[in-house]
């Protein structure tokens, strides 16, 4: 079941109207207007009110609803947190099937693959038709070489295949489309002006993460005795490390002559590495749940130096998480005092 629902989903049916909080109070009907049957009188209700019928009538629906509240508000919270060291496990350290959220958590997972790969098809297509085919590759011209446009026409293939791989995998994981949210950082990355930009943003970062986290599905699969998960995470794990291997091979090509361009673009990159962490989400301690694929990423044309950058940037944003977590509950300490 769904953990902590927000107010607009709670389930009614035709008999009941949902009325804005704020809207009720700016209603001008429920200020006095001083006469009978006029307005909302403001004294005590008794039966020698003109409204006393009606007035009784909608204190006891209010009462009423108000009861239903309570009733669906106790529950969420029997439901929303677990005990004792339930809850230690829950939501944290790395996606292992003995975690009390696994499936809900590899769930999430797969359904952020499936619209990333949606995003990193619509990407690399937009890269295919936005630039013209030239030799310089300079940002002035617009212009990309031929060899890059069929690299990544090969990766629409591989992330079209993708796509209908994720699909298949939801629904033997018992997950529908748009179950979970989606952003749209991925494609945003993909639309930077600079070519170069957008490789080392898409493809060695964003797929850099891909291949973090197929390696983790794959594991996953593995150690919950999975193996149609297991399968198709490799097989898409290895069109990733392609993917990245692209992007490292044309940020270096494109920047043998502009330094300043190549430097542009690995900030970019950082950047990108560094929000994609998610708070330590992504990164190389034990609580982290999906690893820094080490292995994978020297497959596709990382350094040992770079790939000890990114585990930083991990640190990085999961301390400054932690500090505003901190802050937070300082405030409200504060707050409550």
């Amino acid at each position: 079941m769904r953990k902590a629902f927000p107010p607009e989903d709670l389930a009614r049916d035709s008999r009941f109207v949902r009325v804005d909080r704020m809207e009720q109070i700016a209603d001008p009907r429920a200020a006095s207007s001083g006469g009978a049957g006029r307005g909302r009188p403001t004294a005590r209700l008794t039966p020698e009110r003109a409204d006393s019928a009606d007035a009784a009538r909608s204190l006891m629906h209010s009462i009423f609803v108000g009861e239903i509240q309570a009733l669906e508000g106790a529950g969420r919270t029997c439901w929303d947190f677990e005990t004792g060291s339930e809850a230690a496990n829950r939501g944290n350290g790395r996606l292992r099937p003995d975690r009390a959220d696994a499936p809900d958590a590899a769930r999430a997972l797969m359904h952020g693959i499936f619209v990333g790969e949606i995003q990193a098809l619509e990407g690399a297509g937009r890269t295919c038709y936005d630039f013209e085919v030239g030799s310089t590759g300079k940002l002035e011209d617009e212009e990309v070489p031929f060899e890059l446009k069929l690299d990544m026409a090969r990766q629409c293939w591989d992330e079209a295949r993708h796509c209908e791989i994720s699909v298949k995998l939801s629904e033997w994981m018992g997950t529908e489309i748009g179950e979970f949210g989606e952003n749209a950082f991925l494609f945003q990355a993909a639309c930077n002006p600079d070519p170069v930009l957008r490789l080392t943003g898409v493809n060695r970062a964003l797929e850099g993460l891909a291949i973090d986290v197929f390696n983790t599905m794959k594991e996953f699969g593995d150690l919950a005795g999975d193996p149609v998960l297991e399968f198709c995470e490799d097989w898409m794990l290895a069109d990733e490390v392609t993917h990245v291997k692209m992007g490292s091979d044309w940020l270096r090509k494109l920047t043998v002559n502009d330094k300043d361009r190549q430097k542009r673009a690995l900030e970019f990159q950082r950047v990108v590495d560094k929000l994609f962490s998610f708070g330590g989400f992504r990164g190389e301690d034990d609580e982290s749940p999906v690893h820094l694929a080490r292995r994978f990423r020297e497959l596709a044309g990382f350094d040992d130096a770079e790939m000890e950058e990114i585990a930083e940037l991990s640190r990085e944003a999961k301390s400054e998480v932690e500090e505003r977590s901190r802050l937070a509950r300082q405030a409200n300490e504060t707050a409550s005092a």
